[in-house]
């Protein structure tokens, strides 16, 4: 196959061409009589302002977006085929299916942006000659996506298309990368640090010097890939992470039934529960089970469905609760200090004061939970300690925080707090 090289200048546009442009294109996807898309290909964007501007569906092939401030874009299902995206501020951008093959994101921030299903593979294109034959078309400067120096913190990449992609030094930490296909990736000295790669196909990737510290990879592929030093501190895998719950006297299902019965009777029948240091995941459903008083201190409880629990004066501490969903659980009077909590989905729950009695309340303890993206919205916290908590970006829009303890705790892009 030949291969030849297109060299097209990239025709400049000014910001008040541009805003027309994004005008026009905004009418276009209402429907708006003198809507038009907005068809950029090829053309330097360079410095300009794209800040919660809507190009849904537009074309940027080629384009030249370095230096662009783009800030919480709709960008989704764009073409970026080939864009120079460097250095490039896409912070909570929305790139969902955007076609970002061969694209350069050298040192751009996409902090908490949108790539589902994203494509950031090769970017070649090819053409069939009137003699049949197969033309390779290289667009000049397009290869493998390139992200290098990128900062992808807390983006979503689930089902992007990473193969090939070169992401060296690029700092993923506590993004979300389930079913991302990274197969040759080149991922060396990459910050993986909490990135949740589950069920992720990283065939061959290049993982060497990367860090992967409390990383998820349960059902990740690593066939042939290169490890070497690379930090899988406390990443959590396929392996059993705690004691098997072959190992309970009896059955699971039963000895939760008779829990059940404990705490419904105040202990006149049944049996309490010790699942201290346990590893959970295969555990049958728990949603809506009695399990109040629980021991499960250093359990792991990684992405099950705890709605409508109830774990009133639980002992949780240090336990390994990411990706739960606890919608609606009592959780008053609990003990979750050191336990982590990352993506947890806590709406609606209530982590108020446990009465005992006239003269004895329990108050929750959430004091150095590691809870980064947690979802707290509608979340009763009254008077809860959360005593050097790590809540970064953690979301409390109509929580009722009322005399709630938060010295020392990290509250950096913390949402729906007042003063």
């Amino acid at each position: 196959m030949s291969v030849d090289t297109v060299q097209r200048p990239r025709l400049p546009i000014t910001q008040a061409e541009l805003d027309e442009a994004v005008r026009l294109h905004e009418k276009y996807h209402r429907a708006k009589p003198g809507g038009r898309r907005a068809l950029l290909s090829y053309r330097d964007l360079s410095h300009l302002d794209l800040s919660g501007r809507d190009l849904n569906d537009a074309d940027l092939t080629a384009c030249f977006l370095t230096d662009v401030t783009a800030a919480g874009a709709n960008l989704n299902g764009a073409i970026l085929f080939g864009a120079n995206l460097t250095r490039a501020d896409l912070r909570g951008a929305k790139l969902v299916r955007a076609d970002l093959r061969g694209a350069c994101l050298r040192g751009a921030d996409l902090t908490g942006a949108d790539l589902f299903d994203a494509d950031l593979r090769d970017g070649r294109l090819a053409q069939r000659l009137p003699t049949g034959e197969i033309r390779e078309i290289a667009i000049e400067g397009a290869a493998s996506a390139e992200l290098s120096g990128a900062t992808m913190v807390n983006a979503n990449l689930t089902q992007a298309r990473m193969s090939s992609a070169v992401a060296q030094h690029t700092d993923f930490t506590d993004a979300i990368m389930r079913r991302c296909k990274l197969t040759r990736a080149n991922l060396r000295n990459a910050r993986l640090d909490g990135v949740n790669l589950e069920n992720a196909d990283l065939t061959g990737a290049d993982l060497r010097g990367a860090s992967l510290r409390d990383a998820v990879l349960q059902g990740a592929i690593l066939y042939t890939a290169d490890v070497t030093e690379a930090d899988f501190t406390n990443a959590l895998t396929n392996d059993e992470a705690g004691k098997s719950l072959k190992l309970l006297p009896k059955p699971f299902e039963e000895m939760v039934r008779r829990h059940e019965q404990w705490a419904l009777s105040t202990g006149s029948e049944g049996a309490p529960l010790d699942l201290t240091g346990y590893d959970l995941r295969q555990s049958p459903p728990l949603a809506g089970t009695v399990l109040s008083a629980l021991k499960a201190d250093g359990a792991v409880f990684y992405g099950l469905n705890l709605e409508g629990v109830g774990l009133q004066a639980a002992q949780l501490e240090g336990a390994d609760l990411r990706c739960c969903r606890f919608n609606r659980a009592d959780l008053r009077g609990v003990n979750l200090a050191g336990a982590r909590l990352n993506y947890a989905d806590f709406r609606d729950s209530d982590f108020g004061p446990l009465i005992i009695d006239e003269h004895h309340v329990m108050l929750s303890r959430l004091d150095g939970i590691i809870a980064r993206h947690a979802d707290f919205r509608g979340a009763k916290l009254k008077r809860a300690s959360l005593f050097r908590a790590d809540l970064s970006s953690a979301d409390f829009t109509g929580a009722d925080v009322q005399g709630a303890f938060w010295a020392e705790a990290n509250l950096n892009g913390v949402r729906g707090l007042s003063g």
